[in-house]
């Protein structure tokens, strides 16, 4: 169990992954909108969301000729609207800057 923690964490360690799984955390979306949400090139979004779905982090529909990509797993939203809150209040209690995620809702 361990392992698989360490190995999701890994993959969650990444600024972008984290922002991603974050962003689809609010809403669903399909690379082009996540991409511009937050604020990435198509294809690096795209291979991250490859290896987010390998990893069993985020699924995938097919909506006609679009992937929808969301995250199906509460507990993996839970922690990490957990660890996003919890710093985003650590940083106003010490008045420092805390800068804003792109079409999040953070």
């Amino acid at each position: 169990m361990l392992g698989q923690a360490a190995e999701a964490f890994g993959l969650l360690a990444s600024p972008v992954r984290l922002h991603m799984v974050w962003a689809l955390a609010q809403g669903e979306s399909d690379v082009t909108g996540l991409a511009e949400r937050v604020g990435g090139a198509l294809p690096a979004v795209s291979q991250h969301l490859t290896k987010l779905k390998l990893a069993g982090l985020v699924r995938s529909r097919r909506e006609g000729r679009r992937q929808v990509y969301y995250v199906d797993d509460p507990d993996i939203v839970t922690v990490v609207r957990l660890m996003v809150g919890q710093l985003t209040e650590r940083a106003e209690q010490t008045g420092a800057p805390v800068r804003r995620l792109r079409g999040a809702g953070a």
